[in-house]
């Protein structure tokens, strides 16, 4: 998964306004306890990041 795919789904099921504020808010214990934007600077790989915040708020299997 590209950045840019990673942001189009964040887009998608959050809205814009909420995806920005959720990535750089919400603290996810599967990241080790970091924000979306903390574990993407940290070199997490954004298929982790997804999986994370799929398995937090319960997204579709089709979203995985």
């Amino acid at each position: 998964m590209r950045l840019s795919q990673f942001w189009q789904r964040m887009h998608e099921q959050f809205g814009e306004t909420y995806a920005e504020s959720l990535a750089r808010d919400h603290v996810f214990e599967e990241l080790g306890s970091r924000t979306v934007q903390q574990a993407l600077a940290e070199g997490v790989s954004v298929k982790e990041v997804w999986r994370a915040v799929c398995d937090t708020f319960d997204l579709p299997p089709t979203l995985r």
